[in-house]
């Protein structure tokens, strides 16, 4: 959505290039306005960064490299960097502009969303950044504002290269990023990694299914401070009924250390699409409460903390925020914490004890146990355990209920002997085969040795050395060659039991497909069609053509329909149109010689059907021509105007007249006037003039002798 407010910058033309529409946005680094490409005709997002960034050399350097590595990343979920430079005081970067609307407003409009809505739209998102990761990109500012979804339904991630750009330009004691999305180690000053991207998107489909930020504050550091301090809780606990898949997905990608997260945006959405493709319809389609709209006063366990006030899910803004300092404090003196709750009875009575007053302890009754009176509740279960301790609990109740209480029989006690006995050897046996089996036998534990880049046979023959089964996949890799192994599942270096099987991953090489058709098209749309199909964009040449228009795609390289690996550059040929020709000069010269000079360019002669009388021009002569000069494209028409000469005048007789009178009149017939005075003309009278009272060309020559 544009936003009509008046900027200096709109209607003015930056680097002689973009011509600024309108102003769309304005964030804490940037503004961003709509502009119109002049050398390519095409609307373009334009984010011009605010002055004092701009002022700052080496930031303006690292944006400049920064910006040239993110415009190498092509992706169809990732918005195309296409231009970067400085008019003057201003910063520019050209991003492809989305035409539609942002994640931010989905969300303002709509508050929460349903699993499937939520899971499908940060679905793109996810592999926008796994393309990224790979790539070695990271974000660093994910969020709403960020995603942008095009009226065609296309969803893109945006503003890759600007943070770390910004980031690493600021001093020691400030970070950039948005705090509501912003990760614990950046807040701390860690480095950052794919991990970092990981937890803001968490963040994000936590909002997205709750309608709510899980934490708030009146300042950005009290916002800082829970993403270090605290841990994000279930989604559940605001929309009932939630599935447990989606809480573990939201709880394991907000884990505040990153090494309990997916290592990247790649083993993000593996799981991401596992879940969506396990989840009932029911529970895809579940509609959160009616109560979500009404605001919450914070989540489970955020009571006392910093900024757990009322929030609403508002526009988030990148901002600059202080690290945080985690100083020593000194806990008060008090009794020691009660011993761990020990439940008396079974499982079912552990699982649901005795109501107690909400203090967060229960109480259990005197002479039970030898635990205190007072212990801690035991710690609610995820809907997962909850299922399997159920399941555990009827398995042993059906073996308790198997069990006889008490023997029918006693017998004797030398028999009792003899059986225990028998029983104990087969026992030892048992241990010794057991032991055997475990330490040196097929269930022994071994390391998976290394299998990488190498034949099938050699790595069969390495686990079979190892002592291990293996099987075999095929798989695409783009790195190693068709044949050969990618590496083996479980991975090289895990520990497992020699009877587990292991999967060889063997290579089939690089997954192709086929290159799209561009030719006949506009470079735009060649440049959209590459995208959509996970292509590059390669060298880029124009060339006249005298039958295509400017910009039209002539040729393209590989061919379409060649199969190829996604990224490979395809090459094009552009049309520039129709090559301009010079129009000759043809004035003076015959009516053949000027239609020979004008085909011989290319062009087309066309004369005139009038011709007209010219005194200076000889007859069947080029008086004239149309266009005189400039350009034009081959087979441009050139009007040609012939002459038919100088017109034939009658020369009247001026003998006897005065010279000055006689001069005066045949100059006016448009002839010439030479003076012939004998003895100096004293008298000014006309005695004889040639030619007289004939018929001759405009402009002749009439001699008067005057005395």
């Amino acid at each position: 959505m544009q936003e009509n407010v008046s900027d200096p910058l709109v209607g003015t033309l930056v680097d002689n290039r973009y011509a600024i529409k309108s102003k769309l946005a304005r964030g804490g680094m940037s503004t961003v306005y709509l502009a119109e490409d002049q050398r390519l005709e095409r609307d373009v997002a334009l984010k011009v960064l605010h002055p004092h960034f701009s002022a700052d050399e080496s930031f303006v350097g690292r944006l400049g490299r920064e910006a040239k590595a993110a415009a190498k990343l092509s992706h169809p979920h990732v918005v195309g960097v296409l231009d970067q430079g400085n008019d003057g005081h201003t910063t520019y970067l050209v991003m492809e502009y989305i035409k539609g609307h942002t994640l931010r407003d989905v969300i303002t409009d709509k508050g929460a969303l349903p699993p499937r809505l939520a899971l499908a739209l940060i679905d793109p998102v996810v592999e926008g950044l796994a393309a990224a990761h790979a790539a070695g990109f990271i974000h660093r500012d994910v969020k709403p504002e960020n995603v942008l979804i095009a009226d065609d339904g296309r969803i893109k991630v945006g503003d890759f290269g600007l943070a770390r750009a910004v980031t690493t330009s600021t001093s020691s004691g400030a970070l950039i990023g948005t705090v509501a999305y912003l990760s614990p180690e950046l807040v701390l000053g860690r480095p950052a990694d794919a991990r970092s991207d990981v937890y803001s998107v968490g963040i994000m489909l936590y909002e997205m299914l709750t309608g709510k930020q899980p934490f708030g504050g009146d300042v950005p550091i009290q916002v800082a401070y829970q993403h270090v301090n605290s841990t994000v809780g279930p989604p559940s606990a605001l929309v009932p009924g939630l599935a447990a898949e989606v809480d573990e997905l939201v709880q394991w990608c907000t884990a505040n250390d990153p090494e309990n997260r997916p290592v990247d945006g790649s083993a993000l959405l593996q799981e991401l699409r596992h879940i969506r493709t396990n989840l009932t319809d029911s529970e895809l389609d579940l509609q959160p409460p009616a109560a979500l709209g009404a605001p919450h006063r914070g989540l489970p366990g955020t009571a006392g903390l910093p900024g757990t006030a009322d929030q609403s899910a508002g526009p988030s803004h990148t901002e600059f925020i202080p690290h945080i300092s985690n100083q020593t404090s000194v806990m008060p003196a008090g009794r020691p914490a009660p011993p761990p709750y020990q439940p008396a009875g079974n499982a079912t009575a552990a699982r649901n004890p005795t109501p107690a007053p909400r203090t967060g302890h229960t109480l259990t009754p005197p002479g039970e146990d030898d635990s205190p009176a007072w212990a801690p509740a035991p710690p609610a279960l995820s809907k997962r355990a909850q299922r399997k301790a159920d399941k555990d609990e009827e398995k042993a109740r059906a073996r308790a209920a198997a069990t006889p209480a008490r023997s029918l029989r006693e017998g004797n006690p030398r028999r009792r002997g003899i059986l225990w006995i028998i029983v104990l050897v087969i026992a030892a046996l048992l241990a010794t085969g057991a032991g055997w089996f475990f330490g040196m036998g097929p269930g022994a534990a071994a390391a998976i040795p290394a299998v990488a880049n190498r034949t099938v046979a050699e790595a069969q023959q390495l686990l079979s050395d190892a002592g291990f089964r293996s099987t075999t996949s095929d798989v695409f890799d783009d790195a190693v060659p068709s044949g050969r192994v990618v590496g083996s599942d479980p991975q090289a270096g895990a520990e497992i039991r020699k009877f587990q099987p292991v999967s060889l991953l063997v290579s089939k090489g690089p997954q192709l497909y086929p290159l799209p058709q561009l030719t006949a098209g506009s470079l735009d749309e060649a440049k959209s069609a590459l995208n959509a199909a996970g292509m590059a964009l390669g060298k880029v040449t124009e060339q006249f053509d005298e039958e295509a228009s400017a910009g039209t795609v002539l040729s393209q390289d590989p061919a379409a329909g060649t199969p190829a690996r996604r990224g490979t550059a395809v090459a094009m040929v552009v049309s520039k149109g129709p090559e301009p020709i010079a129009v000759p000069s043809v004035v003076g010269k015959t009516e053949n010689q000027a239609v020979d000079a004008i085909e011989a360019a290319g062009l087309k002669a066309e004369v005139a059907k009038d011709e007209v009388f010219d005194r200076k021009v000889p007859e069947g002569a080029v008086v004239s021509q149309s266009p005189a000069n400039g350009t034009l494209t081959r087979g441009g028409t050139v009007t040609l105007t012939i002459s038919k000469g100088p017109r034939m005048v009658e020369v009247p007789s001026f003998i006897g007249k005065q010279a000055g009178e006689a001069e005066q009149a045949l100059r006016k017939l448009g002839f010439d006037v030479r003076l012939n005075k004998v003895l100096g003309g004293f008298f000014g009278t006309v005695r004889d003039q040639d030619p007289v009272d004939t018929e001759v060309p405009e402009g002749s020559v009439i001699t008067l002798t005057v005395v």
